[in-house]
């Protein structure tokens, strides 16, 4: 269930309305400025459908969701999927073209064998961490016919698209506040956050980009958006350990291993949610030197923080350059 709340603004006649629920296995938030006789009932039922919708889509640990049915059909049969996962599958194809498949949505076996995914069978020995089986980038195994919203793949693959689905649940949380007219409001899931329009003071929406620490939360800077998403990947909140060494739960396509670069997180600005959520993860994957040199030929927005010792190193570029 979403809960919902109404807080009066001194000096305008917008009121604050705030949202929340859960999905996606974490939670939603949302929060906009309109009139007070705003539907916000209506509102909450609508932003509650649309991430509801995505996970059900795109959730590989749904057993009845259009991902799971298509992992787990035959090569070469055509399966039916929702318009959502077939512009979310056609997109993760072209991150990973222009990436050379640093993003990579076809790592469902590997995630699973390293025991982050629904089919986990836990550690299978730090020797693996040097490398395994590179794997094929998704656009030479899958085939997406979005026309006729269906897919097949070409190829024995197991498709995982937990590095772009939660941004483009927040892309949906977006679109049910636009279509509702609303002018101002910030939609997230799990930190990955989208923005439109300013406060009713004019002021931006202030976003904290977090300090990657595993043991503890707190910002390392604060930034002012409007009009932008922002994501985040990094290698703190979801690992594991063994023999004394964490493992993360972002993978190398290309080594077919857990990555192991030195970059504690990444965040990328937009226009998209979906965007910002893959070139993070993407830029993680290609590290420092490759990282920072795409995204500056992508003219991404983009900030890397370094492990060094026990310590951070920043590296900007676009609007983080300075920074």
């Amino acid at each position: 269930m979403s809960k919902t709340s109404i807080e009066n603004q001194r000096a305008s006649d917008l009121c604050r309305h705030t949202f929340s629920g859960a999905t996606m296995g974490t939670r939603y938030s949302a929060q906009c400025y309109a009139p007070a006789d705003l539907d916000h009932r209506s509102l909450a039922a609508g932003l509650e459908r649309a991430v509801q919708a995505v996970d059900q889509e795109m959730s590989n640990w749904k057993a009845s969701s259009d991902l799971t049915c298509l992992n787990k059909a035959s090569v070469d049969v055509w399966v039916p999927i929702s318009a959502n996962l077939a512009k979310v599958l056609v997109r993760a194809t072209e991150i990973g073209r222009e990436t050379d498949n640093a993003f990579n949505a076809g790592l469902g076996d590997l995630v699973d064998r390293w025991g982050f995914g629904p089919g986990g069978v836990g550690q299978p020995g730090m020797s693996s961490l040097l490398g395994g089986r590179p794997h094929r980038p998704i656009g030479e195994i899958l085939e997406v016919d979005v026309a006729q919203s269906r897919a097949r793949k070409r190829a024995p693959v197991k498709l995982d698209l937990c590095g772009i689905a939660k941004g483009f649940g927040v892309d949906e949380l977006g679109r049910v506040m636009e279509h509702k007219g609303i002018q101002s409001w910030l939609v997230g899931i799990d930190g990955e956050m989208r923005a439109r329009g300013t406060k009713p003071t004019g002021s931006s929406w202030a976003l904290a980009i977090e300090r990657p620490e595993y043991t503890r939360r707190e910002a390392f800077a604060v930034i002012e958006v409007t009009d932008i998403a922002i994501a985040t990947s990094g290698d703190y909140r979801h690992w594991s350990e063994y023999e004394g060494t964490r493992t993360s739960h972002t993978m190398d396509p290309r080594k077919g291993a857990p990555l192991r670069n030195g970059i504690a997180s990444v965040t990328v600005l937009a226009d998209t949610c979906m965007d910002a959520d893959a070139y993070a993860t993407a830029l993680m994957v290609l590290g420092e030197k490759h990282g920072v040199q795409f995204a500056r030929r992508k003219r991404l927005n983009a900030l890397l923080l370094v492990r060094e010792g026990k310590g951070l190193r920043a590296i900007g570029t676009g609007c983080f350059s300075n920074g």
